[in-house]
């Protein structure tokens, strides 16, 4: 998938190749593995969401409905987002300093082991421990196979196997629904289940080569100090985009949750306020944000790689916010029926969440080898705890007596106004290669 060439791209004779074309058998079994990971990183997050109120319910010994079980599944997605944003930051800093390789395997260990433990849980202790730490190896897992993808693969390329990398997840989001579906009240086997992309350790370990750039600089004599936050967060130009980049990553996470999560209850909103009975209007929604909002965001995620490539990383950024904050007006208004608003729900995935992709093509090549890992780390997952915040505005916003749901939906898309300003102060890296990072 790739968009034309730019005039003067290329000279008559000489055309430019397409991504794909002189990729090695090496890089694609990375791109492959590092995909197949973060399928089963989203999955280990996910299956909580789809069974949360089975387990809670079956350790907290509540009934279904009981306000208990919303009290408790908030609290533990708040331990996910703490959980989220140490492992990030962690084991992204890990392979700055031991290698992209060994910081994979152990994401790895750490995710699967963690959620097949949930599996075996006995109290609410161990569930929520065990669910911190899953979220410590998910989170760690991205920054690991995003530092490690854009340095396997040349600069014609990286955006879109760094697109591809990203997207991916919503394979393991589809995974969780469909395991959940044929689970029902069996929750444990959701998460035992996790135990078995363990497999990929051996993959990792025979089919996986360490990162070429990673090598050099760790075999060359004063080389600087690898995976240091001090010095990502006390020296230019590091520091600078470090924080830009944390409040970009920021906005996404933060509007993902509020905005493109929160499509399923307005089209239960929209669908009731049209005569439809509230248990229909749920199990619509639930259809509607599980395969048109979400597909949505695939597709987004998969094009929007191509699209930093043929106009730009901040180009492509801020045309793809200002698309987001004009599609939610459009999707909430325009729509006279059911099958209008259907027609909509894809654009409004795309608009709104395919951008996302653009964080694992961005945000390493922000940063030199010996910090990329803990560079692009820090943005992604440290801004979850920024987003952590916009999640308690939006809640407050949205349930404020005599405001609409979709007019306070409308007001929140001002949360993507901080992303442009980012985008202002941060540089451009398209084509560079990362050597070339300075």
């Amino acid at each position: 998938m790739s968009f034309p060439s730019r005039p003067g791209a290329a000279q008559a004779g000489n055309p430019v190749p397409r991504w794909y074309q002189g990729i090695s058998r090496a890089q694609w079994l990375l791109l492959v593995v590092a995909c197949i990971a973060w399928i089963f990183d989203s999955y280990a997050s996910q299956i909580f969401n789809v069974t949360r109120g089975v387990m809670l319910g079956d350790i907290f010994h509540l009934k279904t409905g009981d306000p208990g079980i919303t009290f408790w599944g908030e609290s533990f997605l708040s331990i996910s987002l703490a959980g989220g944003a140490v492992g990030g930051i962690f084991f992204g800093s890990l392979a700055d300093r031991l290698g992209r390789r060994p910081a994979m395997i152990l994401t790895i260990l750490t995710f699967t082991v963690s959620c097949g433990l949930i599996g075996l849980a006995q109290s609410a202790w161990q569930v929520a421990v065990c669910r911190f730490f899953v979220c410590v190896g998910a989170s760690g897992g991205w920054s690991v196979g995003a530092a490690l993808v854009s340095e396997m693969f040349p600069p014609r390329s990286r955006a879109q196997a760094g697109g591809i990398f990203h997207s991916t997840s919503a394979g393991g989001i589809w995974l969780a629904v469909l395991v959940g579906m044929a689970i029902g009240p069996r929750w444990r086997l959701g998460y035992l289940i996790g135990f078995v992309p363990i497999v990929l350790i051996f993959f990792v370990r025979t089919g996986v080569t360490e990162s070429q750039a990673w090598t050099e600089e760790a075999g060359q004599a004063g080389s600087p100090k690898r995976g240091s936050l001090r010095e990502l967060l006390l020296v230019r130009p590091w520091w600078p985009r470090a924080i830009l980049g944390m409040l970009l990553a920021s906005v996404g996470v933060g509007t993902y949750w509020c905005i493109t999560v929160g499509g399923q209850d307005l089209v239960q909103d929209f669908l009731m306020r049209r005569g439809v009975d509230a248990a229909t209007a749920l199990a619509k929604a639930q259809f509607d944000y599980g395969f048109l909002i979400s597909g949505g965001s695939f597709v987004g995620s998969l094009l929007f790689g191509p699209f930093t490539q043929w106009l730009g990383r901040r180009k492509a950024f801020a045309l793809a916010i200002l698309s987001g904050i004009a599609i939610v007006p459009a999707t909430w208004y325009l729509p006279r029926s059911y099958g209008e608003l259907m027609l909509m729900l894809p654009l409004y995935g795309i608009l709104t969440a395919g951008f996302h992709s653009g964080f694992a093509i961005y945000f390493p090549e922000l940063f030199p080898t010996h910090l990329r890992g803990t560079g692009a780390g820090f943005c992604f997952n440290a801004g979850r705890l920024i987003a952590a915040v916009m999640l308690v505005f939006s809640g407050w916003l949205k349930s404020r007596h005599g405001l609409e749901l979709r007019e306070a939906t409308c007001l929140l898309t001002l949360l993507y106004v901080p992303a442009l300003v980012c985008l202002w102060y941060l540089p451009e890296t398209k084509g560079k290669k990362l050597a070339e990072i300075t």
